[in-house]
């Protein structure tokens, strides 16, 4: 199922197979059917009063923020909510681990697309000591009992985990260095992070493992080449959304029957 411009020989890339990456012209000119398609899926949302929850996770640069811009640059953002949620406050920490959480879910005919969620406690909070083993483990048996809920009040939940390698996880940290636009998403938690590949690999197969479930299975998207890893994501999304065609709404357009007019100002105040 799935994003801008711009060609430079560098950026025209092999196609849509597996081979090299993918440029950025095919990439946009794939994404722009997908993100059509989405829209579909907003109306139909809309028509039905069903809710979409999108959880997408991974390790740090995996991409998620990009693939979630990707879904959610061209629905409507009354709509189309994306929930990133700071670390939790003093009193939130007192609180049912899930309950922050809860208040996110999205109303009859929204979509909230989760950038990070509650599985910050089985991947971040685990490896990075911000919970104790006993927390880990009553999270991992009540993960599944939560989610059995949202699916049983008939909230559609799609769970994806973006895989990278750690060679490219570093070209893209040193990416993030370089850059000043980007510099703001590398903390000094990203660089632990880079010291505990492993135990993040240690945390995610216990946390697959316990949470993944026929009413919610998780599905692993290759993110080492974030172009495809958005497309497939995208595609995934939409053949795994119900039939979502639905009546379009007719939208009489009328001459405006005079010419139009021009903005005026009296006073001091003039635009810029």
């Amino acid at each position: 199922m799935g994003k801008k411009n711009g060609s430079s020989d560098k950026d025209k890339g092999n196609g849509d197979g597996d081979g090299g990456r993918l440029g950025k012209a095919e990439y946009f000119e794939a994404l722009a059917p997908l993100q059509l398609q989405l829209n579909d899926v907003a109306r139909w949302l809309q028509h039905t009063g069903k809710r979409l929850v999108v959880v997408v996770e991974g390790r740090d640069t995996a991409g998620k923020g990009g693939v979630i811009a990707a879904l959610s640059e061209t629905l409507n953002p009354r709509q189309c909510r994306v929930v990133a949620l700071p670390k939790p406050t003093e009193r939130e920490r007192t609180q049912w681990y899930f309950q922050r959480y809860v208040a996110q879910l999205p109303a009859a005919g929204e979509i909230a697309l989760f950038d990070r969620s509650w599985y910050n406690r089985a991947g971040v909070e685990r490896v990075m000591g911000y919970c104790s083993e006993d927390e880990t483990a009553a999270f991992l048996k009540q993960a599944p009992v939560f989610e059995r809920l949202l699916v049983d009040d008939g909230i559609l939940v799609f769970k994806y985990w973006l895989t990278v390698d750690q060679a490219q996880q570093e070209e893209r940290f040193a990416e993030r260095l370089a850059d000043p636009l980007k510099r703001w998403k590398l903390s000094p938690i990203d660089l632990k992070a880079r010291e505990k590949y492993a135990d993040y690999t240690a945390a995610r197969h216990a946390m697959l493992e316990a949470t993944h479930s026929k009413h919610a299975p998780w599905v692993l998207v290759d993110f080492n080449d974030q172009r495809r890893g958005r497309l497939k994501l995208l595609r995934h999304l939409l053949d795994a959304v119900p039939e979502r065609k639905v009546p379009e709404v007719s939208i009489d357009f009328p001459p405006l029957g005079h010419d139009p007019l021009v903005e005026r100002f009296k006073g001091v105040l003039k635009p810029i």
